[in-house]
């Protein structure tokens, strides 16, 4: 990203509305970046019902993803659903992401694509002898700005849980280049409060 670019008009594009990719939207947009969601709907929650997700007795994958949704556009994001993204490529400081319905560019991308490693590889991501995408613990790539989550870089481990700690991470380690300092997305009871209340409002 270039160093002109500023928290106000940073921007973020996530390929994938899965739980990773919604787990790095809800970040990016709660926290003022402009934040576009492409969502083909081909997640496998679909097909889930989650008895292991930690703070949720019992809810079924469908039901789980509305609520996910929900929260993602409540924040403002701009969440493109069945558009599909058909490239990725590197553009200037940033990336060109090609749907079949048009082109958009971001000072990121956040790659939530599940199994399905294409964008990565064509992007020129590099791969464990595994086969997943390689990221650190932040999920960046090995392309700067280009962050991979999910089953994408993981050989086995497909569970909820894990996919929205990896979108979370990529959003904070987003956050905290845009912002040029550890960012923590830590809310109280106050925030909660207030936020309710703005929805009330409108």
């Amino acid at each position: 990203m270039s160093d002109e670019t500023t928290a106000d008009d940073a921007s973020v594009i996530v390929v994938g509305g899965g739980p990773a990719g919604l787990s790095a939207a809800l970040f990016t947009a709660k926290n003022g970046l402009e934040t576009t969601v492409f969502d083909s709907d081909g997640t496998w929650m679909h097909k889930a019902h989650l008895f292991n997700y930690l703070g949720i007795g019992s809810v079924g994958g469908s039901e789980f993803m509305t609520t996910a949704r929900q929260q993602v556009d409540d924040f403002g994001a701009d969440r493109r659903q069945d558009e599909e993204v058909t490239a990725v490529d590197e553009s200037g400081d940033g990336f060109a992401v090609e749907t079949d319905e048009g082109s958009y560019e971001a000072d990121y991308v956040v790659l939530a694509t599940g199994a399905n490693r294409d964008l990565a590889e064509e992007l020129g991501c590099e791969l464990t002898e595994e086969g997943p995408v390689e990221v650190g613990v932040s999920m960046e790539t090995s392309v700067d700005g280009a962050y991979a989550t999910g089953a994408m870089v993981r050989a086995e481990e497909w569970q909820a849980a894990i996919a929205v700690g990896d979108g979370a991470a990529a959003a904070l380690n987003i956050l905290s280049s845009v912002k040029g300092e550890h960012f923590h997305d830590f809310d109280v009871p106050a925030d909660a409060e207030r936020v309710f209340g703005e929805h009330l409002a409108e």
